[in-house]
């Protein structure tokens, strides 16, 4: 891999965090040169990052005015929890009793980590391994092309829950609450009634009505 590539690949990974996180919100403008400093490169790298993170949607480039970090769409928020619901509760539905056998232990595991973070205030982390609960049982499903639909909403997920942590729009202890009902639910193979806790948490946690439930 070449300097330059690295280089490139360490902005890319750098802005997209910062998005990610809130720390360059919606509707900001920012430049190559402002960024370059700020990581310590040159301007080349973070020309490319930014053309990367546009083809992602994630940006929109000005020449000569700087990129625009793009706001979360009006409906992005229902969009992509009801692709959540139909997908974990696909997910669910698939599970053999030896699937939950093996899952549950990891899904107490993630709540256990859930309530040292909340304990913490470390937010930004608290809503990665969020992230990572629910991914944890559509893996478990072993379809591939499932799992990769569900990734390509993980940053979006992400994205929006950390907005809302830092904003106080969603409580941890709530989260941690309904997280432990859904693993009861997917431990005792009650697939009807995960599905309703499952609505409820991502309509809870969103702010948002999922048409047709």
């Amino acid at each position: 891999m070449s300097k330059t590539y690295s280089a490139a690949e360490r902005a890319y990974r750098e802005v997209k965090e910062r998005i990610l996180t809130g720390a360059l919100p919606g509707g900001e403008l920012i430049s190559e040169n402002e960024i370059a400093a700020e990581i310590g490169t040159s301007r080349t790298p973070v020309r490319e990052a930014f053309l990367r993170l546009e083809t992602e949607g994630w940006m929109r480039l000005y020449p000569k005015r700087g990129a625009l970090v793009v706001p979360v769409p009006s409906h992005e928020a229902e969009h992509v929890t009801h692709a959540r619901y139909v997908v974990e509760t696909g997910a669910v539905r698939a599970l053999t009793e030896s699937d939950r056998i093996a899952l549950v232990p990891r899904l107490r595991e993630s709540i256990d980590r859930q309530r040292a973070l909340a304990a913490a205030g470390d937010l930004d982390e608290f809503a990665v391994v969020d992230a990572d609960f629910h991914r944890e049982y559509v893996v478990a499903a072993d379809n591939p092309l499932l799992t990769g639909f569900y990734d390509s909403l993980r940053e979006r997920q992400r994205r929006m829950n950390t907005v809302a942590l830092h904003r106080g729009e969603i409580h941890t202890d709530r989260i941690i609450e309904q997280h432990t009902g859904i693993a009861d639910l997917i431990e005792a193979g009650d697939t009807e009634g995960f599905a309703t806790a499952l609505a409820r948490h991502l309509m809870t946690v969103h702010g948002v009505r999922l048409r047709g439930l």
